[in-house]
Parts: structure tokens; sequence; C-alpha cells
């Protein structure tokens, strides 16, 4: 009886806790009912770490769950939604970074105890899909827009259309948030909520329903929802200005400028508190301001606005199809990368230990006050969770290990490149060869060379020597030359074998050049030497040619000893591995 009673103590003090953090951050002295909604409501949705769930992620953990398939009304137990808030905690750890991770416990228990307190109030121990549903994507993280759009696909028809009996149940169970942070009696649900909607009752699409809801100002029952979304966003928004009533040298979140009083600004504190000083007013009309803009582009803001080149307003939203859309809960909708295989197992576990919790509600008959508090069997499936996590850790980091020492064992070592030194010395060899006719070849490239600059020098004396004839005997300058032995070269000639340096005479400038050449050179009588050029500049080609073989013929011999090398490793490395299986003692 005394262990009961810590039990239900230490459950009702779990269930107070948030609601006592709440209190402590005096909430109520802020005037104005929808400011303070939205407040308090942002203030639970940051300690559960809500904030830090996208509604896409959210879309995801109900579909993982099972709760797609479900009808709306369908019931399910305190141990099943404990089941799901920790498949959403335990992913949203696995996305976080590691400095940044939540206590999941933590959050469990604090949401947990606020959701039995908002829609159980009177400890049945059961809520339904869609209350749930409509809690967790309204407090979620992301996008207004997006949040929406997966609301109307939840209660409207195949045909696209909202279902006014399905949005009238969206509101009673939506306004039951206000009224858990004591709000209810400025946004409790009324039986006129619908119609302060939607007044007409027509045909609502997409379209009209998100005009409705994100208009400037949306529908009095739901005021807080858009607010709570732009103190979100305005959280870490600094303005350089003074505060007129605290001195304040700077604000951060909203800035309130009086639309009568000239150059009057109160930061988000002094006017949630309804502060005034000098002429200015509480009755005063406020604009809300959720950045800063300096004095100069405030100024070309007004100039491009005045002369039409900027549009005078944006739409809340985009046009949307007017077909049918209820993509919301499948699959392909999410834009979310494909999971890796770790991912997929915890997933498989998550799933697993979920249908162990239905089994052990379903096989198990408590009293309804009991199911509310009792955790004790879903502390020891989060512990399992966490045991099998861990082993499932371990796994992937022996395998690691194992891939890690066969990498570091398949590598060579330099004790293997040393077991044939025979085999090296003649590799070392090979190398040596081909270094040296790499050499030759150059010094041959480099003579070639030299070689066509004098050919070509010897081509360009010979038509000067023809022009000079033609002028003396007055012929055409396409007349058969004469030769004149005596000539001397336009410029320097080396020999390929000596390289010195040489004279001006006709014998020694030919030197090293060919037979064909100092044929040419040597008779009296004139004659082609084009032709003989060309076969003297044919001769150094082939020449070259039989260098390249040659040295082909060495690097293919570099490549049958590395791989004669080669063999001769692996032998040595199964001779080795042999001896040690043989020298092994045998049990």
């Amino acid at each position: 009886m005394i262990e009961e009673g810590s039990k239900s103590s230490k459950s009702m003090v779990e269930k107070r806790q948030l609601f006592m953090e709440m209190r402590a951050q005096n909430f109520d002295v802020i005037r104005l009912s929808t400011y303070r909604t939205a407040c308090k409501l942002r203030f639970v949705q940051k300690r559960c770490n809500l904030h830090l769930v996208d509604v896409w992620n959210m879309i995801e953990a109900f579909r993982d769950n099972g709760l797609s398939t479900l009808d709306h009304n369908a019931e399910i137990n305190v141990s099943r939604l404990e089941t799901i808030l920790s498949s959403i905690f335990y992913q949203l750890n696995k996305r976080l970074p590691t400095t940044h991770q939540i206590n999941v416990d933590q959050s469990i228990g604090l949401l947990l105890n606020f959701i039995v307190a908002t829609y159980d109030s009177e400890g049945h121990g059961k809520l339904t899909v869609f209350a749930m549903k409509a809690m967790l994507a309204t407090m979620c993280g992301g996008k207004i827009l997006d949040k929406l759009r997966y609301i109307f696909s939840q209660i409207s028809d195949s045909n696209g259309v909202m279902v006014f009996a399905k949005f009238d149940q969206f509101l009673r169970e939506v306004l039951k948030l206000p009224t858990a942070v004591f709000e209810g009696p400025s946004f409790g649900y009324t039986e006129h909520s619908v119609r302060t909607c939607f007044p007409q009752q027509k045909k609502i699409l997409l379209n009209t329903f998100l005009d409705v809801l994100m208009a400037d100002p949306p529908p009095q029952c739901l005021v807080w929802l858009p607010l709570m979304h732009r103190l979100a966003n305005v959280e870490n928004v600094f303005h350089p200005v003074e505060c007129s009533y605290c001195q304040s040298e700077s604000m951060m979140g909203f800035r309130y400028r009086c639309q009568q009083c000239h150059g009057y600004q109160l930061c988000q504190s002094c006017f949630w508190r309804g502060h005034a000083s000098g002429p200015h007013s509480n009755q005063h009309q406020m604009k809300e301001h959720s950045s800063w803009k300096s004095p100069a582009k405030k100024l070309s803001h007004a100039i491009s606005k005045s002369l039409g080149c900027m549009p005078m307003g944006e739409p809340p939203h985009p046009v949307f199809p007017e077909a049918a859309e209820r993509p919301q809960d499948l699959a392909h909708t999410t834009t979310l990368e494909s999971p890796s295989r770790l991912d997929e197992e915890h997933r498989l576990i998550a799933r697993y230990a979920a249908r162990l919790a239905a089994e052990a509600s379903n096989s198990t008959q408590c009293p309804p006050t009991d199911l509310s508090f009792n955790f004790d069997a879903n502390k020891q499936q989060r512990q399992l969770i966490a045991e099998l996590e861990n082993k499932n850790r371990e796994i992937l980091q022996e395998i690691q290990r194992l891939r890690l020492e066969h990498e570091q064992a398949s590598q060579p070592t330099p004790e293997k490149a040393q077991q044939n030194p025979t085999l090296l010395a003649e590799l070392r060899l090979l190398r040596h060869r081909k270094d040296e006719l790499e050499r030759r070849m150059s010094a041959l490239q480099e003579s070639r060379r030299e070689l066509m600059v004098q050919l070509e020098g010897l081509m360009r004396l010979l038509k000067d020597e023809e022009q000079k004839q033609a002028v003396q005997t007055g012929s055409s300058p396409h007349s058969s030359p004469s030769h004149s032995a005596s000539c001397t070269m336009p410029m320097p000639i080396r020999s390929t074998s000596a390289g010195s340096t040489p004279t001006h005479t006709p014998q020694d400038c030919l030197a090293g050049v060919g037979d064909d050449v100092l044929d040419a050179f040597s008779q009296g009588v004139p004659r082609n030497l084009r032709n003989d050029l060309l076969v003297a500049a044919d001769s150094i080609t082939n020449t070259m040619s039989s260098l390249v073989k040659e040295l082909h013929s060495v690097d293919d011999g570099l490549e049958d000893e590395e791989c004669n090398m080669r063999n001769g490793r692996e032998k040595v490395s199964s001779l080795k591995h042999s001896g040690k299986r043989h020298s092994s003692p045998s049990f």
C-alpha cells in the first residue's frame, strides 16, 4: 500500500510539473488573451521539444505506427500513445547532432501527461486517433501552410471538398489546447465556432480553406495559431531601437510602433503588459513589426512602391490545384531522404516494441484510473529497446573493426618487398637500362632536330645560289643553277658525334651530315639536292624508329620481371601460411 501510494504521488507530481513550470513564467501578466495563449502554447511546445519535430516527420510517425489506416473515431490507450511518442522522439534524436541530443524520457513524460490532461481529463485512459493527430499536427514544428494542408486532407472527402462535420470535430479537439492552458473563456469551443470561420455554407476547397485560416486577421477562435508561429520566427530578431518606456537600447522579438505618437516604440514586454508613458495611451493603434529596416532601406522601399516597381501585396499562400488533394498521409509526399540501414533496424525495433505494448494492453485488464499513470511496463519496453540498440551498435563496431583488420592485412609491407633479392636486383638493372636508353633517345632527338635545322639552312643556301646565278647570266630563276664549292654557311653547324665548333670550309661544314649530302656538294656538276636531303631525313627517322622499338622491348622486359616478382611473393606467402598451419597444435 505504501509503494502504491508513492507511485501515485510521483505520477501526480509528473503530471503537474509542466503546469507548475508554466506558471513560474508569469504569462498571466500579459493583458491581451491572444498573446497570452500563444506564449503559453509556445512554452509547452518548446518544453516538450515538439518544436524540433517537423510536420512531415510527424506524418511519417503516424504512418509508421499504423495510424493512417485507422478510423478517426477509433480509440487508443495510453500505453500505445506512449509507444508512439517514444518512436517520435527516438527518431528525433537520430536526426540531431550528438551535441544537441534531448532527454527522451523526460520529453515523453511531459508530453504524455499534457495530452492525458488535455484529452482524458475524466481518466478513461483512452483518446481518439483524430484527437491525437489534431493535437500533434498543431503543436509540432514546421510551416503553418503545411500543417493546414495536412489538416484539410483529414477533414475533406474524396472530391477535395471540406466536410463541415469533420471541421467542427477538428475545432472541438484543437480548441481544447487553449482550455488546457487555462484560456478556455477566451478561446474555448462553442457551437458557433464553425459559423465564425465560414459564415456561408458553401463548397469549401483547399484554396478557400487556406484563404480563411491564413487571412489577416484569421477567425477569432483560431487567432492564436498564426501568432504562435510568428512568435517562433521572431525569437532571435534584433531591433537596434530604444524602447520609449523601459529605455532599453535594443529589442528582441516583436517591436510595436504607435500610429499616432511620432517616434513612439515599445518592446514586446512593455506592450504585452500595457505600459505607456507621456502622451501615449493604450487605446492608440499600434503596428507590429517582426523585422528591422534601416532608414535608407525604408526610403528605397517607399520609392519603389510609389513608382510601381514592386507589387503592392503578396498572396498569403500559393494557389493549389482544385482537384482532390489527399497526399499528406502517403509515403511519396514526404521529401525525406531514404533511411539508412541502421535507421531501418531501429524502426523495426520500435514497431516490435509497439506490437508488444499492444498485446500487453489487450491481455491485461486494468482499471481505467491505473492505465493513466501505470508506466512501469512501458519503462521496461523502453529499456528493452535501449538494450537492443546498444547490442546493435556493438555489432556494427565489431564489423568495422574486422573490416579495418582485413584492410591492414591486405596492404603490402616493406618486409614482403625484400623477400626475393635476386628479382629485385634484376628489376633494378632493367630500370637502369631503361633510363639509359631514355637518355640516349633524348640525345638522338636533339641531334635530329639540329640536323633538320642544318638541312633547312642548306636548302636556303642552295636557293640563294640559284637566284645569284640567274641574275648573273640573265636567265630565269627556274633554270639549272651552278654551284660554287667555296661557299660559306649562313649559320654554324654542329656534328652529331663531336659537337665541336665548325669552320667555314664547305667540307668541314658538311661533316656528320650524311653521305648523300656530301656527294651532292662534292660533284662539280649541279644535281637536284632536294631529293637527297629528303633521303637523309628518312635515314634519321629510321634510326629513331629502331631506337623506340628497343625501348619498348625493355619496357616489356620490365613488366615480365614485375610479374615474376609478384608470383614469387605469392609463393612465399603461401609457404608461410602452410608453415603456420603445420606448426599449430592440434587438440
